[in-house]
């Protein structure tokens, strides 16, 4: 089954200007900002400008410099936010939930990277 963009989405309003956001860093194909909600005191929301649903759909359906873009973005603000481990930051966890069981809360592919804390295990045995 194809993905279907839905272009209301909050992410969508938010690449179109009509909700503000705290960008953290703009690239030709790619918007970081800081999430409303920290889960961590270092949370970032990295997502694509282009209209993808899930990390399966990006990376199936996106450009080469769509996705180089977006890797690199991630790398820049893993470093700039002062979590990557090889610039002595203490780490960091990059996240992207994806459909129902996966928690999705909003319909476009994005990326949470959350550090400065100590973050425990990736999951619960729920």
């Amino acid at each position: 089954m194809a993905y279907t963009y839905d272009s209301t989405n909050i992410f969508a309003r938010i690449l179109r200007g009509e909700i503000p956001n705290d960008t953290v860093l703009e690239t030709a194909h790619t918007l970081a900002f800081r999430d409303i909600r920290p889960q961590a005191p270092l949370h970032v929301l990295v997502i694509p400008k282009g209209p993808y649903v899930t990390f399966d759909h990006f990376a199936a359906a996106a450009s080469e410099a769509e996705i180089v873009d977006f890797m690199r973005t991630c790398a820049t603000v893993c470093d700039m936010i002062g979590a990557a481990p090889g610039q002595g930051g203490g780490g960091y966890r990059a996240i992207s939930n994806a459909g129902e069981a996966g928690v999705q809360e909003v319909p476009h592919y994005h990326m949470h990277i959350l550090g400065g804390r100590m973050l425990g295990r990736m999951l619960s045995r729920d």
